[in-house]
């Protein structure tokens, strides 16, 4: 790690608290989705199984790099836990559909929120900035089969993804205190540049 300004440290371990919150949270998305859909739509439960896999390495990742970042777990996991659980719940009720619609939308919030760390994290947090690069190859592995399981998605499935994207970057802006505003707004900014 650079040596950091008391702001860009305070981000860094904010990033990573979120991260672990969100991998958390995730796993308990396809935890509940498991649950409902070993009983009516077992055709899904490989592909959960083998993502929720995927987000448990992810978790234990981001809980190894808090340490050394002064970072610790989000105050609020349990609200990850229980929000996380609802939602895979209630959209395993709804079905496959139900199920990619749920997963395209987290991990397509996921996958901006990935892409604004990496450029912050470039020349500040290089090992950090390695383990979000590794685990979003996986993630955005998730988002495009996600997305092509959805057979032609109607207004209802496209407002469920819409509310559950902006449910996912608002816990993503309150659990970074508003820093992802401010890396979305360095990323665009050095597009533009």
């Amino acid at each position: 790690m650079a040596d950091l300004s008391h702001q860009d440290a305070l981000t860094v371990a904010r990033i990573v608290r979120v991260n672990h919150a969100g991998e958390f949270g995730a796993i308990r998305i396809y935890s509940a989705q498991i649950l409902v859909a070993k009983r009516f739509w077992p055709d899904c439960v490989p592909s959960l199984s083998e993502m929720l896999g995927h987000e448990r390495n992810h978790c234990a990742a981001f809980h190894a790099a808090m340490p050394p970042r002064h970072s610790r777990p989000c105050r609020v996991m349990q609200f990850w836990s229980w929000g996380g659980w609802l939602l895979g719940f209630v959209t395993a009720l709804l079905g496959p559909q139900g199920i990619w619609a749920c997963t395209a939308a987290v991990e397509a919030a996921v996958h901006r929120h990935l892409d604004d760390q990496l450029f912050f994290l470039i020349d500040r947090d290089r090992e950090l900035h390695g383990i979000i690069l590794a685990i979003r190859e996986e993630e955005l592995a998730h988002l495009h089969h996600a997305e092509e399981q959805l057979k032609s998605p109607g207004p209802l499935l496209n407002l469920l993804r819409t509310t559950i994207s902006i449910a996912t970057d608002c816990l993503i802006w309150l659990s970074t205190w508003g820093d992802s505003s401010r890396m979305t707004h360095a990323l665009k900014s050095a597009k533009q540049a």
